[in-house]
């Protein structure tokens, strides 16, 4: 396995137009509802690889990229994917399956798709759907599906800035209108429409009723965690899951001193002010909304926040989320 030299890679985001998009990630007609910031088809800006994919370099690097639990658990496929979603109207209500479902549904060696939202920005009373009201079962489920009256039991949750909701494959959910967030899931894009609020049915948008009948579960309960408090330059967790874990991290005059342990990849998204990653001569500087890749092998590295200080999120996969810690 070949050295890698480099250890931080500046990503290229890569704008989706969406019915339900707005304006606040990138001023367009039609709107830009998704951001992808970090995902197998990200491109690197800077540097000796500019140009290059993170799956190219997956798999030419494998865990000096990815880190070593990472690889041992997903061979050289990257397996995340994270988003900035700009929500100016409500999203299709939806669900996605798990690993075995997909395979069985989409194909041989698909994800599932889990996934988590931090609110970035959220307007007063911004809501979403998640879960499904208690005492539903699954044939009053089904029932409503198929007769286009998911919501009736669907669970409506007010959220605010600053909180994280985690959403399990298997999970119906919608998100509202008035919201800005950061959404890190498993490697998929498979989604399965139950309801698009009488949207016409085009070949984009279509409906899957009977997917997602057969992926949907009734048990599955969703809760709002709270935002974290920080002070200062500190990081804490916003949420830990089986495939990847979240935290926020605020910078003030000091700098931050991370380590991936040579374990797992970080990656650092900025969501206020301005901020510098830096390690054995290289650096990296990131702006709103920009997002970098720290390689699983480059262990230390420091993160220093420019003048007004800054706030970050940052996901890996730890060996906790893996099941084997």
């Amino acid at each position: 396995m070949k050295t890698l030299t480099q250890k931080l890679f500046l990503l290229e985001p890569q704008y989706r137009e969406r019915v339900w998009g707005g304006q606040r990630l990138k001023a367009a007609d039609p709107p830009v509802g998704e951001a992808w910031v970090a995902f197998e088809e990200s491109r690197v800006q800077s540097g000796a690889h500019a140009g290059r994919t993170v799956a190219e370099l997956s798999e030419e690097y494998g865990e000096h990229l990815l880190g070593r639990e990472v690889f041992e658990a997903y061979g050289s496929r990257f397996p995340l994917l994270v988003k900035l979603l700009d929500c100016a109207d409500w999203l299709s209500v939806q669900v996605h399956p798990n690993d075995e479902q997909a395979a069985r549904l989409v194909g041989p060696g698909e994800f599932g798709k889990s996934e988590a939202w931090h609110f970035i920005e959220a307007e007063p009373g911004a809501t979403i759907y998640a879960g499904i009201k208690e005492g539903t079962s699954k044939e009053a489920l089904e029932e409503a599906i198929r007769a286009g009256r998911v919501l009736e039991v669907a669970e409506r949750l007010e959220v605010k800035a600053g909180e994280t909701v985690y959403i399990p494959a298997g999970t119906l959910h919608s998100l509202g209108p008035g919201l800005l967030l950061y959404e890190v899931q498993q490697s998929s894009d498979t989604t399965y429409r139950v309801y698009d609020w009488d949207r016409p049915a085009s070949a984009g948008r279509k409906l899957h009723v009977e997917e997602s009948v057969e992926v949907i579960d009734p048990r599955k309960v969703v809760a709002v965690q709270p935002a974290p408090e920080l002070k200062g330059t500190a990081a804490a967790a916003a949420l830990v899951c089986p495939y990847f874990e979240l935290e926020v991290i605020g910078l003030g005059e000091e700098a931050l001193d991370e380590d991936t342990r040579g374990e797992t990849f970080h990656l650092l998204t900025l969501t206020e002010g301005g901020a510098e990653l830096s390690l054995e001569g290289e650096a990296v500087t990131l702006g709103k909304y920009e997002t970098a890749l720290v390689a699983g092998g480059a262990r230390r590295y420091r993160v220093r926040a420019g003048e007004g200080g800054a706030r970050l999120l940052r996901c890996a996969v730890p060996a906790r989320c893996l099941g084997r810690a």
